[in-house]
């Protein structure tokens, strides 16, 4: 299965901003890719998966785009 993963302001830090992921079987939701980036699921705070506002434990399908951001800020 491929999945699109796309990261957001700082969980771009040291890491890329778009890639493209051959995921094993064992790999089926956005937690376990969270997991296996080294994200805690604490630290984000939008969950979008193809563009709608999903849940951590959605189960993914081929082709799918999850988008990840951190809480931000401004002033």
């Amino acid at each position: 299965m491929k999945v699109e993963v796309r990261l957001f302001a700082t969980f771009r830090n040291e890491r890329f901003k778009k890639k493209s992921f051959e995921i094993s079987s064992g790999i089926t939701t956005p937690k376990e890719i969270l997991a296996d980036l080294g994200i805690k699921e604490s630290s984000v705070a939008i969950l979008l998966v193809n563009g709608i506002h999903s849940k951590i434990n959605m189960p993914l399908k081929d082709g799918d785009i999850i988008s990840l951001f951190p809480p931000v800020g401004g002033g």
